[in-house]
């Protein structure tokens, strides 16, 4: 049954049933790329370079395409790009069924993916706001976040199941579901207003860092974020802390995958149901440090059902601290910037939780798996402290909206 929100808002449930197709499908592949790739070469390394091949091209692209989504409609780049992505998918199904695939077929589909993903993210998040009112933002954001986590739960399960029946079935249920997301948005009902358009210039592609720099709440609430991830990456470190600290197989490793993801799950229905309307800054404070203490009873949890509920609170406590930042960004900004703040967001992202799987990595070689993760846990809790002091404005910020 939908949530009455939706039923109410049109517009937005045709932006929420394209997000939930298209997050679906991308969950659904990256199973069946993972999956043929390590098939393919035997090689580790081989799984790490797929992602390297989708960050780069998002780094290199995310400024030009924030510029792009403040200078032409948003709605039809996201419907371009998703095609695109389709595209892509068929190309893959093209490979299986010919026996044409290779590393190098599914390094370019992993380039493509990542270039289209840099477009798409920015107008995507940008386009939202332009959809529901201002009070509306918070319990929109919470139902595409819960919505996302539960793609994140259920998109690899059910990929797997496909690829049972064939590879080219699997990328065949990943195009249908990017056709659909693009489908939904034709009649999306939103009145693109053309701008004044600006030539692209470093000044315009840099503009969003700019307009960070002045903010302090947007400046706060996005630098929280990047450094609370890169010290509390404790995730990565799950294949080994389930092997050799809480000795379980792949069934507990998989049941410590999804705790964070079933606790942003349960915590964003809440959410949709029970926006935050109070002393918002100070809630995005207590959530961050209650990530860090969660960080830290898992680092030095030795029992599977204690880990598993250590995680579900990380995820949980995250997703407040996800939805409270998201709705200031987007508040914060005018918008004819959202695309270049949202591009700027979105690197931060993608890096924060690029750098913190490496941070974890490092740490956890130097020190040992257990200090690393407790010091990632115990480094947040130092970063909230501080950045209460550094950054009054979001402390004290009591609405969403100011």
């Amino acid at each position: 049954m939908l949530n009455p929100f939706l039923l109410r808002h049109p517009a937005f449930l045709r932006f929420w049933l394209g997000q939930t197709a298209s997050s679906l499908a991308y969950q659904m592949l990256v199973v069946g790329i993972g999956w043929q790739m390590y098939d393919l070469t035997g090689s580790a390394l081989s799984l790490g370079l797929i992602g390297l091949a989708q960050f780069l091209p998002q780094l290199l692209l995310t400024l030009v395409a924030g510029h792009v989504a403040d200078q032409y409609n948003r709605r039809i780049i996201v419907i371009v790009c998703r095609v695109i992505l389709a595209l892509t998918m068929a190309g893959l199904v093209y490979a299986n069924v010919t026996g044409q695939l290779s590393p190098a077929v599914i390094y370019s589909c992993g380039a493509l993916l990542g270039a289209t993903r840099a477009f798409e993210a920015p107008a995507t998040q940008a386009l939202l706001p332009n959809l529901v009112t201002p009070d509306q933002l918070p319990k929109a954001l919470a139902l595409t976040a819960g919505t996302r986590e539960a793609t994140v739960i259920a998109g690899p399960a059910i990929g797997g199941l496909v690829y049972l029946v064939g590879s080219h079935w699997l990328y065949g249920a990943s195009v249908a579901c990017f056709v659909l997301s693009a489908l939904v948005l034709l009649a999306l009902p939103y009145e693109y207003q053309a701008p004044r358009r600006e030539p692209a210039s470093l000044q315009s592609l840099f503009s969003g860092i700019h307009f960070i720099r002045q903010n302090p709440v947007v400046l706060g609430a996005i630098s929280l974020d990047l450094f609370s991830v890169l010290l509390g990456g404790a995730t990565a470190l799950l294949p080994i802390v389930a092997k050799d600290i809480l000795h379980t197989g792949p069934w507990g490793l998989g049941l410590l995958r999804s705790a964070p993801a079933i606790g942003a799950l349960l915590m964003s229905l809440w959410l949709a149901r029970f926006p935050m309307e109070k002393r918002v800054g100070k809630t995005m404070f207590y959530a961050v440090a209650l990530f860090g203490l969660a960080t830290v009873v898992f680092g030095l949890s030795h029992n599977l059902w204690l880990s598993m509920a250590a995680l579900l609170v990380l995820g949980a406590s995250d997703m407040v601290s996800v939805i409270i930042r998201s709705t200031l960004i987007q508040l914060e900004t005018p918008d004819a910037m959202r695309g270049r703040v949202s591009a700027v967001n979105y690197i931060f992202i993608g890096t924060s939780n690029q750098l913190g799987e490496f941070e974890s990595g490092v740490t956890a070689a130097w020190f040992g798996v257990v200090p690393a993760i407790v010091l990632g846990g115990v480094g947040t809790l130092v970063v909230v402290a501080l950045w209460m002091k550094l950054f009054p404005a979001l402390t004290h910020r009591d609405k969403l909206a100011s």
